[in-house]
């Protein structure tokens, strides 16, 4: 499950080199400092503080000329709970890393325009709007005023248009229907839908704008969707991915759910629509398929688009396929229909022939490319890691990688000799100061005689003569990898540092396996796949270094409800539990939850059908129903503001778990949502989560 967002404030810093550099200085009462501590050094290993002083490297953008890379960073200030994001520029070949400009405010969503010149969003007057400058160091221009600002923004191929996304007002709320209210305070629903991941919804909506680029800065753009109810980039990730420029400029394709109510919270079904600039209308290019389709990418030389795609209608983890048309013929093709895997994040080489993606294998992300004619695939990348983004120029393939030990850096990969090279040296400063714990593959034989890879990862002074306490990790989604990910929240490395063991296991129910072993966890969340979490945690508890007398088992989301269910069913394996923002009673959260083809397809429907086998086998294993076998202290946490799993499932379980007497704690964050984002709250987080593990596993 994921969440977009932006945070911005509005101060200024003065960065020297990025690789080198260990303190940034800045020219306000907020100071972002990525320098340790004596004391940190002295101890030498991760902790909850230290994971804010990282800088967080994304969006790498390759120039024309493939010789410069811009990229963003993002740091943050404990202290003030505040961040900023800034832009770099790195020599694609190699070499020291600098501030691409100086100013107040963040800067994100950067397009180059030319080898020279590039545009970017600001925060830097107070509001989001477009800017460009120029890569020596020139004056920086405002390309759009818009009132209210813009959220992302990309200019035409030929450089005489752009297309921005705002908010627009469609209908009214009750504040206009009651003028004598000014004050009011209330929303009215009268259809599904009423609220989405973080937010009410409400009468605002993400439309596409279009602007010819004559006459700066462009102050007004024609609404491309006017007066339609529905947003694009769609809602919660608002990605600017979703939309594309054709590669003559005459036409824009975008990803939207055209859909509205009942049916929008039951369906999956977005599509890609294509807006013609000379006559204004707008075709729906994938009507036919009933599930995702997202992110359009056109061909170089204007005769193809590709996309992803899902077939499912109301699968979210459905297998993601690479969809190509003939804009001539407008027939779509499916290009990896005898390929296990997923595709995601395309970019095309010069020649229209190849496109490069990123694809999972075996809880790991790698870069490949296909032959749109031969449909051959390549694979450029291999090893423990996960790459998350690819740009080509020639030879020459950039993209994001990260792995347990590595927040995302930029490395260059050569599409001839398959070297890679790193390129940002962002949190050096942090990496030579301290020790990162082991991570290790693992084949274990589940029950029904499958192999599955499970990730062993081991505390940084790791003595093989010592037993140490051992976490279980239940991963969420359900359908999401166990892959390389450095995560700033739950991060096998600072729980490492705490001392522990932890098993990792790539369970039933997980992508980068083949779409069998990624479908079989809907309809039997508490089957095989539960099942795959006790034999991963029996095989590695036989190890000498893991103390057998103290087990934990910790897990978010669908993580949080293996918890829940666990609790009823280990068997005395375990000494203690974590769940956060856990589904409990399977019910209640069918109400609840706001994307209802979640639990249509994956619980099999709604409780209420009593002639369907597969959800009322769902339902009656839902965690509740087997309250009464619990017996073990637990720990549970959640976001007041998360409406996919909302809190009240936390709160049920912590009251059951207190009226039988259990050793017991609930920790509520009221403005967080599914994760914890705040910096000192994901602190806090950190403290309790680790202060509760000690107390029952040291």
């Amino acid at each position: 499950m994921k969440h977009y967002f932006i945070v911005a404030v509005i101060l200024t810093l003065a960065f020297t080199s990025c690789q080198n550099v260990q303190k940034q200085t800045v020219t306000s009462d907020i100071e972002f400092n990525i320098q340790l501590t004596d004391a940190e050094k002295a101890n030498g290993v991760l902790t909850e503080e230290m994971m804010w002083k990282f800088g967080r490297v994304s969006n790498p953008k390759l120039s024309p000329d493939g010789k410069q890379i811009l990229y963003t960073v993002s740091y943050y200030e404990l202290a003030t709970n505040k961040s900023r994001t800034s832009l770099f520029v790195v020599p694609a070949d190699g070499g020291d890393a600098k501030m691409a400009l100086n100013l107040a405010g963040s800067q994100f969503n950067q397009v180059w325009i030319s080898s020279t010149e590039y545009a970017f969003i600001s925060t830097h007057n107070g509001a989001t709007q477009a800017y460009k400058t120029t890569l020596s160091g020139g004056s920086v221009k405002a390309i759009t005023s818009i009132d209210g600002g813009i959220e992302s923004f990309k200019i035409s191929p030929d450089g005489n248009s752009i297309l921005y996304a705002a908010e627009v007002k469609i209908g009214k709320d009750f504040s206009d229907t009651n003028p004598d209210l000014p004050l009011v305070n209330a929303k009215g629903y009268d259809d599904l839908n009423a609220r989405h991941w973080n937010h009410w919804n409400d009468v605002s909506y993400s439309h596409i704008f279009v602007a010819p680029l004559s006459q700066l800065p462009v102050t007004k753009g024609t609404d491309i969707m006017e007066n339609e109810a529905w947003d694009a980039p769609m809602s919660p990730y608002f990605d600017s991915d979703e939309i594309a420029w054709s590669s003559d400029s005459k036409s824009i394709a975008y990803s939207c759910k055209k859909i509205m109510g009942k049916d929008f919270a039951v369906s999956t079904n977005s599509d890609i629509y294509l807006y013609n600039m000379n006559s204004g209308e707008t075709e729906n290019l994938t009507s036919d398929n009933l599930g995702f389709d997202k992110y359009p990418s056109f061909s170089p030389d204007g005769n193809y688009m590709v996309w992803q795609s899902m077939e499912t209608p109301g699968y979210e983890a459905d297998k993601e396929r690479l969809f190509i048309m003939n804009l001539n013929t407008k027939k779509p093709v499916y290009l990896t229909e005898h390929w296990d895997q997923n595709v995601g994040g395309f970019a095309w080489d010069s020649d229209s022939e190849k496109l490069f993606f990123i694809s999972g294998i075996n809880a790991t992300s790698q870069i490949y490319s296909i032959n749109i004619k031969t449909l051959e695939i390549e694979q450029y990348t291999k090893g423990h890691h996960d790459y998350t983004s690819v740009e080509v120029n020639g030879d020459l393939i950039v993209g994001s990688k990260m792995k347990h030990s590595m927040a995302t850096e930029i490395f260059a990969v050569s599409r001839s000799t398959y070297d890679e090279k790193q390129l940002t040296f962002t949190n050096k400063p942090i990496y030579d100061n301290i020790e990162m714990g082991k991570s290790e593959e693992r084949w274990i034989t589940t029950s029904d005689g499958k192999k599955m890879l499970v990730w062993v990862i081991y505390p940084p002074k790791f003595d093989p003569n010592k037993k140490y306490p051992t976490l279980l990790y239940c991963q969420g989604g359900p359908q999401s990898t166990v892959s390389q990910f450095f995560s700033f929240r739950w991060n096998f490395q600072i729980m490492a540092a705490h001392d522990y063991i932890i098993v990792a296991p790539n369970r039933r129910g997980v992508p980068s396996f083949g779409a069998e072993w990624n479908a079989q966890i809907s309809g039997d969340y508490s089957g095989q796949n539960i099942q795959d979490y006790l034999t991963a945690i029996d095989q590695i508890k036989k190890e000498p270094f893991v103390d057998q007398t103290k087990l934990g088992c910790v897990g978010a989301s669908y993580g949080g409800y293996s918890v829940f269910y666990l609790a009823g069913h280990h068997e005395k394996r375990f000494k203690t539990f974590i769940s956060h923002c856990g589904m409990y009673n399977l019910e209640s959260f069918y109400g609840s939850t706001e994307e209802t083809f979640f639990p249509n397809h994956d619980l099999g429907g709604p409780f209420w059908d009593k002639n369907n086998k597969i959800a009322q086998r769902s339902y009656a294993n839902s965690p509740h129903k087997f309250v009464e076998k619990w017996d073990t202290p637990i720990l549970i946490i959640h976001g007041g503001k998360d409406y996919r799993i909302a809190y009240t499932e936390s709160l049920q379980a912590f009251t059951a778990a207190r009226l039988r007497g259990l050793d017991s704690r609930f920790l509520l964050f009221p403005e967080e949502t599914h994760f914890v984002l705040k910096p000192q709250n994901a602190v806090l987080w950190q403290r309790e989560f680790f202060g509760w593990l000690d107390k029952y596993l040291k």
